[in-house]
């Protein structure tokens, strides 16, 4: 892997579910489930029906919520907090990977489909939180969400990001088109969600990291 590609990177910008820690702590087991449980709330549908909605809507609109305020013009509020009050405890600390985002030069930030606090307890649990200069969640885009473009042009306009010089690590791999566009570096974890591969052989997708603190370590 050519250390020059990122030689002019100043920002680094990190998605965070499945990116900053593997995939197989699972935490997507506990959030997909309160999702479900809020469309039952709020929709009055049964298991069956949530399950659909919830895969549907990530799939057509980037997050279900987006998808439940456009087709169903469900009231946001409460939706972030309720959904990511999960348990985070089993998660092991990630003191190599801390390590490695510190030692990169420039400034480090996550741009997440979840909440600013979602991503506050999730980096604490790793001990990674001090590693990163903001975190942005959705709602700091209005809650439009990856990939979208306009939820990438929101914060890198709140962030003061120049995407010329600028990075982006994501688990999803269509997440990473805009980025691509603006000419931003792009570089794909995979894990066993066949949905977050789709588009994963494209263009777009300049590198692909299968671990991250390792791909980092080669960078400085």
């Amino acid at each position: 892997m050519p250390r020059t590609a990122f030689a002019h990177v100043d920002t680094w910008v990190f998605d965070l579910d499945n990116t900053l820690y593997h995939h197989s702590c699972r935490l997507f087991d506990q959030i997909d489930i309160r999702i479900s449980e809020f469309i039952k709330k709020a929709l009055s549908v049964g298991d069956a029906e949530a399950e659909v909605m919830r895969r549907r809507y990530w799939r057509e609109h980037g997050t279900t919520l987006h998808g439940l305020m456009t087709e169903h013009g469900v009231d946001p509020e409460g939706y972030l907090d309720e959904v990511h009050d999960i348990d985070v405890s089993h998660m092991p600390k990630a003191p190599e990977l801390g390590a490695a985002i510190q030692a990169l030069p420039g400034r480090k930030i996550v741009h997440t489909n979840g909440s600013r606090g979602h991503a506050e307890r999730v980096l604490s649990q790793l001990g990674m939180l001090e590693a990163f200069e903001a975190l942005y969640g959705v709602e700091h885009a209005d809650l439009i969400p990856k990939p979208k473009p306009e939820a990438y042009h929101r914060i890198w306009a709140e962030a003061e990001v120049r995407p010329g010089s600028a990075a982006m690590f994501e688990d999803t791999a269509r997440n990473l088109e805009t980025p691509h566009a603006h000419g931003m570096r792009t570089v794909w974890l995979p894990t066993d969600d066949a949905h977050a591969a789709e588009g994963s052989d494209g263009e777009h997708v300049h590198f692909v990291a299968r671990d991250l603190a390792a791909f980092l370590g080669k960078l400085v």
